[in-house]
């Protein structure tokens, strides 16, 4: 995704390209445009097409005006920086320009810079930003380029002598102070404003602009319409970028804590800024309700705040050995850390594992669930402007790669299995740490204050569609309050209709897919085959506007035995089994307690089948970072034990 949909970016808008940092096809050409301006801009063209499937059209010596797909050209070009401007002009001015410039495809490259637009064989050209300013002049806006005199000369106001030569092989004169336009020119018209602005990182150019493409089509706004192309890495894309991550990894280390620190910091406050937008796409990513993307994107930011004020919990020990001897210890990076996310949670989860990873001094390479992919992308990007220096099937590529130190994985529980079997292979024994499923419980006694159970019961069952790991979804109620507290939470629970997630008031929003709706719907009906008791939702909704999205009502059962199916295993999905239980009977589960919440200064994991290792507080530090000891002789002398 070269423009995320942070931004208000549209077909018609203008692309400018900075200068390339690297030597391209058309280096040369390029870098005279370049030193004859007052900014290193080389290149100018009309964004065209959609979201997933920008194209530009512009003008190049090679091809004359054409229309490229944006990936090509980025390829191309390889700018060090891209920024994309809004045309602040009425919509009919704007679609007459942008029709005019889309009716000059097939026309020749303005080789000699002309301002008839004529090439130096007399054929109708243009040149990259003549196409532009002549398609505003066509629409009627005779200054949508500022006034501009050709210019060939260097910064000691010489000619080039790439442009002598140039001319000199047209057997033309150079046309120094002709009227004109350029790209560095352009950029300052008084109807363009900056709508997105980003530097170009080609450490990571295969991941941005893959070869092959698959399209993500779970996406809930509207009927199976695809939100955004994602591709699935190779495993020489995944080893490319593992070797970039092992070249930047020691620099990075080498930054103090406090500096790494102020890094992540930053992070945190511009995740605040643009909280509104990365909510709405985390909702639309995932499915959601918006108010609950809201609070993700809080606790995200909260994430790398705590990291990035955690310097202080990075500091070793001193030990006195005596004889003037010592030893200490410090702690040290992993070194690179194969991380991989999941799809309920996508942004927090991510902040979870690359906050103190990187607080720790690590390199991270980050694997995001393929079918909640986007915010991913927009916190990498969210740290590159936060100061991250940037210098150099997927998960299995990750987990098995000899360049990876460490795997953090959040996910299911049998998936889990297999990564760590991965990681336990002889020659690539590395760390691990898995945040898995669970199958937990709300337990209600009979002295309990039931509206206050009713909420937690409903809290610990319904966020996110009950797509949550930590999911309390056996709720043991004692016998004696149990025909009310089942009256209650029923009519509550009937009142939870799915709806659009994007609407403020929505509690049930979207399914992450059909596959997964249909595995939740298997749950509901093979319990009732075993005998449980649907007292109310397990049904498909279609919602308006939104029809062929994934909608299911939250579902109660009752009549649950310990040897039915989903008695035992996670349901990952909105039901909720009632139980009743009598005073002496035992129980043991893992219980929430009063205040469902999780808390980046708390450490969060499971236990037994639900994993190991900790995430968030300063357990975290201490699982992405070492303790290595140091042993010390300060001493001039050394005894030898062999010696008698």
């Amino acid at each position: 995704m070269l423009f995320p949909e942070l931004t208000d970016i549209e077909a018609g808008d203008i692309v400018f390209f900075m200068k390339s940092l690297e030597k391209t096809e058309n280096g040369e050409f390029e870098e005279a445009i370049v030193t004859v301006a007052a900014q290193p801009i080389a290149h100018v063209g009309i964004l065209s097409g959609t979201v997933g499937h920008w194209s530009l059209i512009h003008a190049v010596p090679e091809s004359g005006v054409c229309e490229q797909l944006l990936t090509d050209v980025m390829q191309k070009i390889r700018p060090s920086g891209v920024e994309v401007r809004g045309v602040q002009l009425p919509v009919t001015t704007r679609t007459t320009a942008y029709q005019w410039a889309k009716s000059k495809i097939g026309a020749k490259y303005n080789d000699i810079f002309s301002d008839e637009m004529l090439d130096s064989t007399g054929n109708e050209a243009f040149y990259c930003s003549q196409l532009i300013a002549k398609s505003y002049e066509f629409a009627g806006i005779a200054d949508f380029s500022p006034q501009h005199q050709l210019n060939f000369t260097g910064p000691d106001g010489r000619i080039l002598p790439f442009w002598e030569n140039y001319f000199k092989k047209l057997e033309l004169p150079i046309p120094q102070g002709a009227p004109g336009s350029h790209p560095a020119t352009l950029i300052q018209s008084k109807y363009l404003k900056t709508n997105f602005a980003r530097t170009c990182h080609y450490s990571m150019a295969k991941f941005v602009v893959p070869a092959t493409v698959d399209s993500a089509l779970h996406f809930l706004r509207g009927a199976r319409k695809v939100l955004v192309h994602c591709a699935a890495a190779s495993i020489e894309t995944v080893d490319e970028a593992i070797k970039d991550a092992r070249q930047a990894q020691p620099s990075w280390a080498a930054l103090s804590a406090q500096q790494r620190g102020a890094v992540l910091r930053k992070a945190a406050a511009i995740i605040r800024d643009c909280s509104e937008k990365l909510a709405y796409w985390e909702t639309v990513d995932c499915g959601k309700p918006i108010e609950e993307s809201r609070w993700d994107m809080a606790s995200c930011a909260d994430c790398f705040e705590f990291f990035g004020g955690a310097a202080h919990n990075l500091a070793g020990n001193h030990f006195p050995l005596g004889n003037n001897n010592y030893a200490y210890t410090e702690r040290i990076p992993c070194g690179v850390v194969g991380a991989i996310g999941v799809w309920n949670y996508p942004l927090q989860t991510a902040s979870w594992k690359i906050a103190p990873a990187l607080m720790c001094g690590n390199a991270v390479v980050y694997k995001p669930s393929p079918l909640a992919p986007v915010t991913a992308v927009f916190l990498a990007q969210i740290l590159q402007n936060a100061g991250l220096p940037d210098e150099g099937d997927t998960g299995k590529a990750i987990c098995e790669h000899s360049g990876i130190d460490k795997i953090t994985f959040t996910g299911s529980t049998e998936t889990g299995t297999k990564i760590l079997a991965s990681c336990s292979l002889p020659g690539r024994l590395k760390p691990v740490t898995l945040e898995l499923g669970g199958k937990s419980s709300v337990i209600v006694f009979e002295d309990a204050d039931i509206d206050i159970a009713l909420t937690g019961a409903l809290m610990a069952n319904f966020f996110s569609q009950g797509e949550v790991c930590s999911n309390a979804s056996k709720v043991l109620v004692h016998q004696s309050i149990y025909d009310e507290f089942q009256r209650k939470i029923v009519d509550l629970t009937k009142g939870l209709i799915p709806n659009d997630p994007l609407l403020d008031g929505t509690k049930i929003g979207a399914t992450i897919s059909e596959a997964h709706l249909s595995k939740v719907k298997a749950f509901i009906d093979g319990a009732c085959r075993e005998g449980a008791i649907l007292l109310c939702g397990g049904e498909e909704v279609i919602v308006n506007g939104l029809e062929g999205g994934y909608y299911l009502s939250p579902a109660i059962l009752t009549n649950i035995t310990e040897n039915m199916r989903i008695y035992q295993e996670e349901v990952f999905g909105a039901v909720m089994l009632l139980i009743p239980f009598q005073q002496n009977e035992v129980i043991f589960y893992t219980v929430w307690v009063r205040i469902p919440k999780v808390d980046s200064m708390i450490p969060f994991g499971g236990m037994k089948q639900s994993g190991f290792g900790r995430e968030n507080g300063v357990a975290a530090l201490e699982a992405f970072s070492q303790i290595k000891s140091v042993y010390v002789n300060a001493a001039n002398k050394l005894n030898n034990p062999f010696l008698r």
